[in-house]
């Protein structure tokens, strides 16, 4: 997809007829509507600097009543070697293990990375078509790569900057020792860019739980990063991942926030009192659960997770790549599978559910405060054709604008 989207300001610049949401309305104590009124937003250097009763204004950018929203955040996906952009291609039925993946990626990454930067921004533009500005991207460091996709995703990421950042992830992919990928994550973990220490899989990629993750740990320490390893192992080896993890964090406190484990599929397999318990041991340790919904006729124990105080982050994943073909690019689609998923089907319920589009923040808190936007918030920022959140949630509201740090872009 090119991008969808014409430039139109930066800088200081005013809004009018802007579409907020300032509280609920009960009936019999139930949440059954959302309040909203219409407001002139004024945006300077990057933020929001004044709101204020909708006022006309000559100069003023007409939003004509669409609704302002948090801009969504794509927690876990890969920019580095999609598809998309190329013709359709769906799985192969030959490939069915983790291991079957890498052999196949080592024969053809040398060949995607001559067109990797281009196919890298025409899938972020995809994203900012459907009000996505932010990113936690994974990118593969293996012994094919190298460090060519990190370099060609920086590229494209600058290509990018006025309308979309993103935090990245270092992948040892193809295993930390199965492809001896040790070398060069050391070196990944040097870039300032690299935000996350990643992992695949240790017992099942490279014969260990302790061995792949005390490098990773070590990795994390030593270059002050963050950690978001892949954990798609199920059983024993999976929860034993879980748990070492855990312990690990909780020896090094200032891992604490900024551990996240992505799948975890092994939390959908377990009795009701064990995903209490680990649940529990999760929220307390201050790890987190990357997830993307549905996978595999997997459904993970979100609201038993979110019970704990575990931070839950959502993404797409794979947007047509060889791994998956379902990923959409639409995170608020995501929230609609999530409200479908859990039943999360009332006007609050699924006002709350916008959170895994927009990663927490909404803008009326549990009680109905409105608590975004503020004076002083940053301007990512998207306008959607819709009357409220649940609304958007519900009806995969179509996305008219998108602001990132201040710059403002309407659909063509």
């Amino acid at each position: 997809m090119k991008f969808p989207y014409t430039f139109l300001a930066s800088g200081n610049y005013n809004l009018k007829n802007v579409r907020l949401e300032t509280g609920f309305e009960y009936e019999d104590g139930d949440v059954i509507r959302t309040r909203t009124d219409l407001f002139s937003v004024e945006i300077e250097n990057g933020k929001i600097k004044m709101i204020t009763e909708n006022r006309e204004s000559a100069n003023a950018i007409d939003a004509k009543g669409l609704l302002m929203l948090p801009a969504f955040k794509d927690m876990h996906i890969h920019l580095d070697k999609t598809l998309y952009g190329l013709p359709w291609q769906a799985l192969s039925p030959k490939r069915r293990t983790v291991k079957d993946m890498i052999a196949y990626e080592q024969e053809i990454i040398p060949n995607l990375l001559m067109t990797s930067v281009e196919r890298a921004e025409q899938l972020i533009s995809l994203l900012q078509n459907y009000g996505t500005h932010y990113a936690r991207a994974h990118f593969n460091i293996d012994p094919t790569s190298e460090l060519k996709s990190l370099e060609h995703l920086e590229q494209a990421l600058k290509n990018k900057q006025q309308s979309f950042k993103a935090e990245l992830v270092a992948f040892p992919q193809h295993g930390l020792f199965y492809t001896d990928s040790v070398p060069l994550m050391k070196e990944a973990a040097r870039f300032e860019s690299v935000g996350f220490i990643g992992g695949l899989d240790p017992y099942s990629i490279d014969g260990s739980i302790e061995k792949p993750m005390d490098v990773t740990v070590q990795l994390a320490l030593d270059h002050q990063k963050g950690i978001d390893i892949h954990l798609h192992e199920v059983g024993e080896s999976g929860i034993g991942t879980i748990n070492y993890l855990i312990d690990k964090v909780i020896e090094n406190p200032q891992l604490q926030g900024k551990t996240y484990i992505s799948h975890a599929f092994a939390l959908a397999h377990l009795s009701p009192r064990e995903t209490e318990e680990i649940a529990e041991k999760l929220g307390a340790s201050g790890i987190g659960i990357a997830s993307s919904v549905p996978f595999r006729g997997t459904v993970m124990p979100i609201p038993v997770l979110k019970k704990y105080g575990v931070r839950v982050i959502i993404g797409n994943d794979n947007v047509q790549d060889y791994w998956s073909t379902f990923g959409t690019g639409n995170m608020l689609q995501k929230s609609n599978l999530i409200a479908e998923l859990y039943g999360y089907k009332t006007e609050y319920a699924l006002s709350r559910t916008l959170e895994f589009a927009t990663q927490s923040i909404l803008p009326l808190d549990d009680q109905g405060n409105q608590q975004w936007p503020k004076t002083g918030d940053k301007a990512d920022i998207v306008m959607v054709d819709a009357s409220c959140s649940a609304e958007a949630v519900s009806r995969m509201s179509y996305v008219e604008a998108l602001i990132n740090s201040g710059n403002l872009f309407w659909k063509k």
